[in-house]
């Protein structure tokens, strides 16, 4: 299995890493900045309808698994704060769904943002490889995969 890192460098003062993935993790981009999470949500959103998107739902993840936690037998929080941003691109769901109709299962896209209770000064943001089905299809996951990766370099440009 190959693992992604990516290592950005994106102010002097302040270096921007990716985190590599154990193995049994599927494959994920993480990227991590030291910022308070209230600022990196400002900026993700701004980043997100910087490219023409809209956000069509924001989950709470952090409140339902500590809401939930105890009760299914986990009582230890493992979140201090974890959200999620589900958008899409109309032109990118169609040209998804042109190359196979199944590939509207990536649509929305999603980027995670959270800070664990472990680390208290570091947001990590989060978002799965997209892996199309169709004979062209490694082109336009390459090209949504850029998108996502152009949005999380701009939010974390911007703080």
């Amino acid at each position: 299995m190959r693992f992604y890192i990516f290592w950005f460098l994106l102010l002097t003062t302040q270096p921007i890493f990716a985190e590599p993935m154990p193995e049994d993790a599927g494959v994920l981009y993480i990227y991590q900045v030291k910022a308070e999470i209230a600022d990196v949500k400002q900026a993700l959103e701004m980043a997100i309808t910087n490219q023409g998107l809209l956000i069509s739902n924001t989950l709470h993840i952090s409140e339902m698994l500590n809401r939930t936690g105890t009760e299914l037998g986990f009582p230890t929080p493992i979140y201090q704060q974890a959200e999620a941003f589900e958008f899409c691109s109309a032109l990118l769901a169609h040209k998804m769904a042109q190359l196979h109709p199944a590939n509207i299962a990536i649509c929305p896209l999603t980027i995670s943002f959270y800070r664990p209770t472990t680390n208290t000064d570091t947001v990590y943001i989060a978002f799965r490889k997209i892996n199309l089905i169709g004979t062209t299809a490694k082109d336009l996951s390459k090209t949504i995969e850029t998108l996502l990766q152009n949005i999380i370099t701009e939010a974390i440009d911007s703080l």
